[in-house]
């Protein structure tokens, strides 16, 4: 039997590779399409809402930072001490960082940096946790005068103690997250913020110890 021509085998290829061609070009065109559909979706279906665990640790972290912000401040400007000049720019620093971190999230999350709920309403028992409308280990305003307005020894010592007070008030918020978020994000940060506290209170109680308080 004679072999086929070459214009018969190019006959008979032809709808095979036309075949292959649509059926690539098709597939590529639905992951096109999915991707892209994926890309509006997923944010909407996935980010924290407005009563979010996330959104409420976010708000609330970035009041209770803002207050270690100020009280590093005085340490870092006014303190006698050089270790906790140190310790109080390096927290002042860090924590603001982390302010902005938090405040972006709510950015991208479409939510306002001030929501409906209460303080601590995200975290389970956090409502018992507010006292005098203060979050774990808030200095009180009487606290915040005396430290503005302390000198000497006296500033280092109390800015010790009410930061290591701060400090264990924050990491019992930031382990709330941890137990009751999902955000991937979130939860890495707030590992993050959890280490660095930990450290914090180290040299803190160190630095308490060695100035006699």
């Amino acid at each position: 039997m004679d072999a086929p021509s070459a214009s018969e085998a190019g006959d008979g290829g032809r709808p095979a590779r036309r075949f292959g061609l649509l059926a690539v070009a098709s597939a590529v065109v639905v992951g096109l399409l999915l991707g892209y559909a994926g890309g509006l979706l997923t944010p909407t279906l996935t980010r924290p809402g407005d009563t979010s665990a996330e959104a409420g640790f976010a708000r609330d972290m970035t009041t209770h930072h803002a207050q270690a912000v100020e009280m590093g401040l005085i340490a870092f400007q006014r303190g006698s001490d050089p270790e906790v000049r140190q310790i109080g720019g390096d927290i002042a620093s860090g924590q603001q960082g982390e302010i902005g971190t938090m405040q972006t999230w709510l950015r991208s999350w479409g939510l306002d940096p001030t929501g409906s709920e209460p303080p601590m309403a995200w975290m389970p028992g956090g409502r018992a946790k507010v006292r005098n409308g203060l979050m774990p280990g808030m200095a009180t305003p009487e606290q915040m005068a005396k430290l503005r307005a302390a000198q000497g020894r006296e500033l280092d010592v109390l800015f010790l103690e009410l930061m290591t007070d701060h400090h264990l008030g924050g990491i019992h918020m930031i382990q709330g997250i941890l137990d009751a978020g999902s955000d991937e994000d979130v939860l890495r940060v707030a590992q993050t913020m959890k280490n660095t506290q930990q450290t914090d209170l180290i040299n803190l109680q160190n630095a308490l110890k060695r100035r006699g308080g």
